[in-house]
């Protein structure tokens, strides 16, 4: 399992594939990745950046508690969580999740559950820069709600 904050950024890809030399080959069957990338709109509007702010110590904490939850609840071997803060542009990755599992059911289902509680419950914040001003982005809701 491995968590990471960061205000750098990344690959996606790049990062999926380091991340996957540290695992056994042969254990694991499938894995299902999530990339979440920023558009350059929202709610109607055209979106010229965002700053992402998140509370350092909590925000890591409830990832590494929503990992360990998957783990524990499905069938998965393993779980990749990396996200950024601070500024963002248009086009750029905001989060990377994988699952890996046995098999391909598990690994889609934890991945699905990782995106859209870490979308609905973790501490962090988006402000968004518009042509007009900024906004403050309210809470995004889950599926499981």
């Amino acid at each position: 399992m491995k968590v990471e904050i960061t205000e750098k950024a990344f690959n996606p890809w790049d990062q999926l594939q380091t991340y996957e030399k540290t695992l056994t080959y042969g254990k694991y069957g499938a894995v299902v990745p999530f990339v979440g990338t920023m558009r350059d709109h929202n709610e109607g509007d055209t979106v010229q950046a965002m700053f992402l702010e998140h509370y350092p110590g909590m925000t890591e904490k409830y990832l590494h508690t929503l990992s360990e939850t998957a783990l524990q609840r499905y069938d998965i071997l393993e779980t990749l969580i990396i996200h950024r803060v601070g500024k963002i542009q248009p086009g750029e990755t905001i989060v990377l999740i994988a699952a890996w599992a046995g098999h391909r059911a598990p690994a889609f289902e934890a991945c699905r559950f990782l995106i859209e509680s870490l979308k609905s419950r973790a501490p962090f914040w988006k402000r968004e820069t518009l042509g007009d001003g900024i906004r403050w982005v309210g809470n995004n809701h889950s599926i499981f709600d």
